[in-house]
């Protein structure tokens, strides 16, 4: 009978122990969005500045700058949909948030977010050197809207490359990577998607094509 107890009990004690493992796992991101996933904190420790300009007064660090986004950031979902793809190609333009603003209402997508961080940083600690990373995922489709891409923001310290100021999550700090390409890799993995390409870039802005200037009757090719 004693045995037949202590069996019982050390099955509930395993049992116990897987549940209490899957609690600790973290849900998977859902790959058909760029918005937040669950969040354990929103509070941000110490002072938050008042304006735009006190706080780059103020912080001097990437962590600085996370720690305000993970409690700030708000996703927008429409604003998303306006940005897709499909809505550019129909000749849909919409500005991107300026740090100041966004600042005062921190609302937007991932590349509000990211240009906000790499604005910001270049003003409180340039020598990280931060550029936007645009990944180019396989396109999902949300309401009739092509979703591709996504951006985050890179910065270096002691010849390692951090990676944040991720709509997906805000508030989190990926690294140190010896590349950029190591660091995607793990991205596709926890997206879920696979990245067909991505850029390290100084601008959000596209580039666009100088045409080719007109050469002289002369001087054209025979």
């Amino acid at each position: 009978m004693k045995s037949r107890l202590a069996r019982v009990a050390a099955a509930a004690s395993a049992i116990g122990i897987v549940l209490i493992g899957c609690a600790a796992v973290p849900p998977a991101a859902d790959p058909a969005s760029d918005a937040p996933e669950l969040r354990v904190s929103r509070k941000a420790s110490g002072e938050v500045a008042g304006t735009y300009a006190d706080a780059v007064a103020k912080w001097r660090t990437a962590e600085e700058i996370n720690e305000w986004i993970g409690a700030q950031f708000e996703y927008d979902r429409d604003r998303a949909m306006q940005l897709s793809e499909t809505q550019r190609a129909r000749g849909a333009t919409v500005a991107i948030h300026a740090p100041d603003a966004f600042f005062a209402s921190p609302t937007g997508v991932c590349v509000d977010l990211a240009r906000f961080a790499v604005e910001t940083l270049r003003l409180v600690d340039p020598k990280s050197r931060p550029v936007y990373v645009m990944i180019e995922f396989d396109p999902f489709y949300l309401s009739g809207n092509a979703l591709r891409r996504h951006w985050v923001v890179s910065f270096e310290r002691d010849g390692m490359r951090y990676f944040f100021a991720d709509s997906k999550r805000p508030g989190h700090i990926a690294g140190p990577y010896a590349s950029t390409q190591a660091f995607i890799d793990d991205y596709a993995a926890y997206r879920g998607r696979r990245i067909v390409a991505f850029s390290e870039r100084d601008s959000y802005q596209r580039k666009l094509r100088k045409p080719a200037a007109r050469q002289a009757r002369s001087e054209r090719p025979s």
